[in-house]
C-alpha cells in the first residue's frame, strides 16, 4: 500500500492514526502490533546473522579451553599411570597365598 511510511518509521510514526475506518483505540492496538512485529523481524534478522557467522571470539575462547582440557587429560593419564606404578606387585608368594589346591602342572 502506497500510504504507508517505509517500516523503520512504524517505530515513531503510527501509519493507522488517520485512517477513517479505526476509532483511536484501534488504531494505537494495530500500530502496537506493528511495532512488535517489526521487533520480531529484527531479532528474527540478526538471530540468521548470528547463526551463519561464527562468533570469533567465542571460537577463539574455545580453542584455548580445548588445548587447557587437553593438556589435563595428558596429565591426569600420567598421574593414573604413576599411581599404578608404584603400586607394589602381587606376589604369588606372599604369606596370604596358598598353593596347596592349585593344580596346573608347574614346570
Amino acid at each position: 500500500m502506497s500510504g504507508h511510511p517505509p517500516s523503520n518509521d512504524i517505530l515513531t510514526v503510527n501509519p493507522y492514526e488517520s485512517h477513517p475506518s479505526l476509532t483511536p483505540l484501534e488504531a494505537a492496538a494495530l500500530w502496537e502490533y506493528a511495532k512488535l512485529a517489526h521487533n520480531v523481524r529484527m531479532v528474527t534478522q540478526r538471530t540468521r546473522l548470528l547463526n551463519e557467522e561464527p562468533d570469533k571470539v567465542m571460537l577463539a575462547k574455545l580453542r584455548v579451553l580445548e588445548k587447557k582440557m587437553g593438556l589435563v587429560l595428558t596429565l591426569f593419564k600420567a598421574s593414573v599411570w604413576g599411581v599404578i606404578n608404584e603400586q607394589p606387585e602381587p606376589s604369588m608368594h606372599s604369606a596370604g597365598y596358598d598353593d596347596s589346591n592349585d593344580t596346573t602342572i608347574g614346570h
